[in-house]
This record gives structure tokens, sequence and C-alpha cells, in this order.
């Protein structure tokens, strides 16, 4: 069967330190015996040891690795080597293809986007938004969620990055946030792990960034004069400037 998944899917679900010791095992060939069944991608993985690793096509986070992580059934290094390889077929990675974007980084750019971009913005977002749902299910598929919530978070993230500083991506970014505070405070979002509140923090700051270098976009903070969230983000924003 061909892949669920592609390596974008895994760049966004995979924390910055497993994504880059994964990618130094690919690209140092430290993948062995691959094997490629019907199902699954098979292999040894040259760490402290060889370790013995099996990825489902299905999803990258379900198989097994005889290593100390994957024997507590964590999601280790290993096994998102053995998925790039099994995506690659051990052909080398673009310089594109290895750089992560789970962080809100502002690009320094001024201005508006138009139209035609704000409806695929929008459209990207309310695909992020979709990994952010309640937590509705037993224990065992805790982790789970918790990688939902975080490659939804990691989504916008890479998003909100793209964003120049003017007052339509202050105002769409602002509505994208009181729409995770909705979901944390009546819509069964369990945030234990702060993967959101975290993601709220840096969106603000990137939002105070904007106001810095274009203060158009501070008058978008006033959609949150009459609001009260659940952590009281918004404040620094209403406080900008006085």
């Amino acid at each position: 069967m061909n892949p669920q998944y592609n390596l974008e899917k895994i760049k966004f679900g995979t924390d910055a330190g497993s994504w880059i010791r994964a990618i130094n095992l690919y690209e140092n060939g430290k993948i062995k015996n691959f094997q490629d069944a019907e199902l699954n991608w098979i292999a040894n993985v040259q760490g402290t040891n060889l370790y013995k690793v099996i990825v489902s096509k299905k999803g990258y986070t379900d198989g097994d690795c005889s290593c100390y992580l994957g024997q507590n059934d964590t999601l280790c290094k290993h096994m998102v080597a053995v998925a790039i390889y099994g995506l690659k077929k051990g052909l080398p990675l673009t310089e594109a293809e290895k750089v992560q974007h789970n962080e809100i980084k502002f690009n320094g750019k001024i201005g508006e986007i138009n139209q035609a971009n704000l409806i695929l913005t929008k459209a990207a977002i309310n695909f992020a938004m979709r990994y952010i749902k309640a937590y509705r299910g037993p224990s065992k598929i805790w982790f789970t969620y918790q990688d939902n919530l975080t490659e939804g978070c990691n989504r916008l993230a890479a998003i909100f990055s793209t964003f120049p500083a003017g007052r339509l991506t202050t105002n769409l970014a602002i509505k994208t946030l009181l729409k995770l505070d909705k979901k944390l405070t009546a819509g069964g979002v369990d945030d234990s792990d702060g993967i959101i509140g975290g993601f709220i923090e840096e969106s603000v700051n990137l939002l105070i960034e904007f106001a810095k270098i274009n203060p158009e976009c501070a008058k978008e903070f006033e959609l949150l004069r009459e609001q009260e969230t659940c952590s009281g983000w918004e404040e620094p924003l209403l406080n900008f400037g006085h």
C-alpha cells in the first residue's frame, strides 16, 4: 500500500530535536537493511546499538522500535528516520525538505496580502484548526491527541510566519486566536501540556512586533476590547502604546 502521510505531515508533527536527529541518521547512512513490506517499513537503525524498527504506512507514529523510547510507546528518532527513508527511498533531501517551520518567526515584511492570498490563507488556517478538537477518548489515545494539537499549532505557526505586518493579517491572526480561546474555554479542548497556550503567547509577541513596525496594526487590537480570554492574553495587546 502507499503511505497515508507525507514528509510535510512528519515535519509538522515532530518536535525539533527528534526531527534534526532523524535527519542526521538518514543523511549519515544509519538506516540498514531497509525493507518495503505491504503495510510497514522495516529496517535496522544504527545508534548506540543496532535497533530494529517497524513503521506503519498508515501512520508514522504507529510501529515499534527496540530502543528505550520505542519500548515505552514514545515516538523516537529511529522511527522518524525510517519513515523519511520510506518516503524518500534513500534519495537526498533538499534544503527546503529539511527545514521545519514549527515556530512563529516574523519575516520582517510590511504590507497587506491580496484577496486571493487571503482566501487561500483562511483555507489553510481552517485546515490546521481541524487538528485542534475536543478530547473525548480513553487515556490510551492521550498522546495521539496531544500530537494532533502539536501538529495543528505547528501548521498555524508556519502560516503566521508568512504574514506581513498589516491590518488584514493582524485581524486574521486575532480572530484565529479568539477561535482557539473559544475551543479552550467551551470547546472541550484539553491543553494540559500548554501546547495551545504556548502558541497563543508566541502569536501575541508576533502581533506586538507588527504594531511596532507598522502602527496601523494596533488599530485591530480594538477587536479585543470587550473580550475576556482564558488567560488574559489580550491584555498586552490592549495595553500596547499606553
